[in-house]
């Protein structure tokens, strides 16, 4: 394995343990992102150096988040894995799998809370405003994603590289001198 493809394998697989997914599973995904061609399970066992069950653990969770998928190739009756390689795709795929994992289910505990709240007149008022406050600010970051979803990749990118200029726009950038001044 040339060793700028190492370091970036290494690289993604400390990044995923950083994110909570297991080291493995991030080093696959990331050798299978730069290969040139799909691989099989022993190929990655033998490229990374770990046991072949743990590799097929591993790509069933890639399928499950679907980060990699399974190729045939002619004339080999072996499982050959390849990984998605848009980007966007990629991106949307993990925040959308993320969401559903871990932010739908305690925005519904959160929403629970609040209902459960409302009816209990020894919660006082300030904890009722504060679950109301962050039921409301939680739903619209969800009603905000779903959106960003729905926008075409080569509009959301756009949109990404304008950067600063799309704040300044609709008038919440702050003039360079307010930032200055603050700063000193």
């Amino acid at each position: 394995m040339p060793p700028a493809v190492e370091r970036f394998v290494l690289q993604w697989g400390d990044m995923g343990g950083q994110w909570g997914v297991n080291r493995s599973v991030a080093q696959i995904h990331a050798l299978l992102y730069l290969s040139e061609r799909p691989l099989t399970a022993e190929d990655i066992a033998e490229a990374l150096g770990i046991a072949r069950s743990n590799v097929s653990t591993s790509l069933r969770e890639l399928q499950g988040w679907k980060l990699v998928r399974r190729v045939p190739v002619l004339g080999d009756r072996r499982d050959f894995f390849e990984a998605e390689t848009d980007l966007w795709e990629m991106a949307t795929r993990i925040a959308q799998g993320r969401k559903e994992r871990e932010i739908d289910p305690a925005a519904a505990a959160l929403r629970a809370c609040r209902v459960e709240a409302d009816k209990d007149s020894r919660v006082s008022d300030v904890a009722r405003k504060r679950l109301a406050a962050m039921d409301d600010f939680v739903s619209t970051l969800m009603k905000w994603h779903d959106q960003m979803l729905a926008v075409p990749a080569p509009k959301l990118m756009a949109l990404v590289r304008m950067g600063s200029r799309v704040a300044s726009l609709v008038g919440f950038g702050r003039p360079k001198k307010a930032r200055e001044s603050e700063e000193a």
